[in-house]
């Protein structure tokens, strides 16, 4: 982006630098700010800095709050003996849109993975097995994607977890090989936390 006027390529820049956002894509959206209003533009940066600030994890089950608790730990009217591990917030959303699923999560904030230096100290396995240690919980469902390091991390986590005595269970059929959570539909999820089966 060379040709492009210094604020706009480094406007464009920080564009790229998010999960899946190209060089065309981060110019477009580039040129669609710098359409904006300023009062526009003030907003957008406002909401940038109020979800780095305001945005933090929930005690219990790590996924995205704006207190302690997240709003599925703080309602009250969840099954607490049944917990899902999922990778990350997004996960989440995208189980709670099934509207069938009534146990709590943990998310975990990505996988096991060697080739980036990912290991069990970088993500909340301690957290986790904390909470199991503290009783109540019954019974653990992995749902982390069906990829590779997904897998491995769910394997790694029915071995890690199988002394406490706890069901552990994967979902199962209905997530296709690769896929993530996330763009599975809710029947989809549905069907695959349904058949979820055991493995520890």
């Amino acid at each position: 982006m060379a040709d492009y006027i210094e604020p706009l390529q480094r406007l464009a820049d920080m564009f790229r630098r998010l999960d899946g956002i190209g060089a065309k894509t981060a110019l477009r959206l580039a040129f669609c700010v710098i359409n904006f209003s300023e009062e526009e533009a003030r907003a957008f940066s406002d909401a940038i800095l109020a979800a780095k600030t305001e945005i933090t994890r929930c005690k219990k089950c790590q996924n995205i709050a704006t207190g302690e608790l997240c709003s599925i730990c703080a309602s009250g009217d969840r099954d607490e003996s049944v917990i899902c591990v999922v990778e990350d917030p997004r996960a989440v959303i995208a189980i709670e849109k099934m509207h069938g699923y009534r146990g709590l999560y943990h998310v975990l904030h990505g996988v096991l993975s060697p080739m980036r230096h990912v290991g069990p100290d970088q993500l909340t396995i301690r957290e986790l097995t904390d909470r199991i240690e503290a009783g109540g919980v019954g019974e653990v469902i992995l749902a982390t994607n069906s990829t590779v390091e997904g897998d491995t991390t769910a394997m790694y986590l029915a071995r890690l977890l199988a002394p406490y005595g706890v069901k552990i269970s994967r979902i199962a059929n209905g997530v296709p090989v690769g896929g993530d959570l996330e763009y599975a539909d809710e029947i989809t999820l549905k069907r695959a936390m349904e058949g979820r089966y055991d493995i520890g």
